[in-house]
C-alpha cells in the first residue's frame, strides 16, 4: 500500500471519529490500569458497569487491598476470568506500592513487569495516560488492520510492528482508537457495515 493511502485512510478516520478515545470509564491513571486490566476478553460496557461501583469503594491501591480478593470479587464476577484477575489486581496494587509509591509507571519494563499486564495492555496505558505513539492490537484493530491490509500477520505483534512502521506519525498517537472504534462499530466481525464504511473504496475486503 501506498503511502498516500495510508494518510487518505487515517484522514478519513479522523474525520468521521470525533473522539478517539477509550470507551473504559476512569478519572485517574490506577483506575485505567485497573479497568483495562479487567478488560481482557471482556467488553467495555462489562467493565464499566463493574467499576462504577468499585471505584465508589476502591480507586487506590492501598483501599484495593483493604478490600482483599474476598472483598474484590463481588464486584468483578460478572468479568470473564474474574478469579484470576481479582487475584491480578491485587498482586499489581501490592507492586505499585512497593515499587511505584503507588504511582503508574511510564515504562513497558516496569509495566509489564505487573501482574496481569502484558504487551497490548501496557501499550494502551502508555498511548493514553503518557501520550505515547503506540499501538494495542486487540481483535478489532487486528481484524480491521488485515482487512484493510494496513498491516497484516497472523499475530498481534506483527499487525503492531507492521502499523507502527506505515501509520503516518501525525495520526500515530490516536491509531489504536481510531482503528478500534471503526472495529467495534462499523467494520464488525461477523455482519460488517460496508455500505456505511467511508473506506469501501480503499479497501480489499469490501
Amino acid at each position: 500500500m501506498k503511502q498516500q493511502c495510508y494518510e487518505t485512510i487515517f484522514r478519513r478516520l479522523r474525520a468521521s471519529i470525533q473522539s478517539p478515545q477509550t470507551e473504559l470509564i476512569y478519572h485517574t491513571p490506577f483506575e485505567l490500569l485497573v479497568a483495562v486490566i479487567l478488560s481482557a476478553q471482556a467488553t467495555d460496557i462489562s467493565v464499566n458497569q463493574a467499576t462504577k461501583q468499585l471505584f465508589k469503594t476502591a480507586n487506590t491501591p492501598e483501599q484495593l487491598l483493604d478490600l482483599g480478593e474476598k472483598g474484590l470479587k463481588p464486584f468483578i464476577k460478572r468479568i470473564g476470568l474474574y478469579h484470576t484477575k481479582a487475584v491480578y489486581l491485587l498482586k499489581t496494587a501490592q507492586q505499585l506500592i512497593e515499587h511505584h509509591g503507588g504511582q503508574i509507571p511510564d515504562n513497558r519494563a516496569q509495566l509489564e513487569a505487573l501482574p496481569g499486564v502484558g504487551r497490548k495492555t501496557a501499550n494502551v496505558v502508555l498511548n493514553t495516560l503518557f501520550d505515547k505513539p503506540l499501538i494495542a492490537v486487540d481483535t478489532h484493530v487486528f481484524r480491521v488492520s488485515n482487512r484493510l491490509k494496513l498491516a497484516t500477520g497472523k499475530t498481534p505483534l506483527q499487525i503492531e510492528q507492521g502499523l507502527i512502521k506505515s501509520v503516518p506519525k501525525k495520526y500515530l498517537k490516536d491509531a489504536h482508537h481510531l482503528l478500534l472504534l471503526h472495529g467495534r462499530y462499523v467494520c464488525k466481525a461477523k455482519k460488517p457495515l460496508c455500505q456505511q464504511c467511508t473506506l469501501r473504496d480503499l479497501c480489499n475486503y469490501f
